[in-house]
């Protein structure tokens, strides 16, 4: 579903934010993307998303190459950045049927899935109201249904979790098991290591732009009595 083959962005001859990335998701799979503050993650979410590109190195999307075709290649994923940042002079309604209008959800299917995905986060008695009288939790929530609106192959999210209440954190993680089950791939960054630690199939650990770690916990993690958190903190510690 995703393959990222040597994938290398400098900004300068002197640093690589990230180097030279290799890694392969499968469909039906959530990978956990951790590292620490500065360590590459969302460049590489930007770079797998289109907004940047790579310096060296491919994405492959589904099968397309997002440098070589790019709209094609987006069909593929819907994307919830680190900030919920968003035109916010229109409802939210127009918003979300802007969304579904883009990724050719029609309109029987596109009622449902608002009213579902809105009332569980609950924010669907606000949708006629603009997006700027929302707060910083309520646009997120906007962004999580806009997003879950197409039934993406590949949902992708940077730190999603931030700025949601519990209850609305319980739903997203309901709803990303649920997207697995039935077919979908998630990619996914997050500093909550509890999360990623019972949520993810495996996780995926970034260092000063390498990748030091890709498999299932129980193997990164070799002794079962040790958490994430530690191998986390081994891994990632200052030399």
């Amino acid at each position: 579903m995703l393959v990222l083959k040597n994938v290398t962005k400098a900004y300068d001859k002197s640093k690589r934010a990230v180097d030279n990335i290799s890694l392969e998701i499968k469909k039906g799979e959530i990978i956990g993307f951790i590292g620490p503050n500065g360590a590459g993650k969302t460049t590489t979410i930007k770079m797998i998303t289109g907004i940047l590109s790579p310096t060296e190195g491919s994405i492959i999307i589904n099968g397309v190459d997002i440098s070589k075709a790019p709209v094609k290649a987006k069909k593929n994923f819907t994307y919830v950045p680190d900030h919920p940042a968003i035109f916010d002079a229109i409802k939210g309604i127009d918003y979300l049927n802007f969304i579904a209008d883009m990724y050719e959800v029609s309109l029987k299917d596109r009622r449902k899935k608002i009213e579902r995905f809105t009332k569980a986060f609950q924010i669907y008695d606000a949708l006629p109201k603009t997006i700027n009288s929302y707060s910083h939790g309520m646009r997120q929530k906007l962004l999580l249904s806009g997003a879950l609106l197409p039934n993406p192959n590949l949902f992708i999210l940077d730190e999603p979790l931030v700025g949601l209440d519990p209850h609305s954190a319980k739903i997203l993680k309901d709803l990303m098991r649920e997207h697995c089950e039935n077919g979908g791939t998630i990619f996914f960054s997050s500093h909550v290591l509890e999360v990623v630690e019972n949520l993810c199939h495996r996780v995926a650990i970034i260092n000063k732009g390498k990748l030091v770690a890709c498999d299932k916990l129980e193997t990164i993690k070799k002794n079962k009595n040790i958490t994430l958190e530690e191998v986390f903190l081994e891994m990632t510690k200052n030399e």
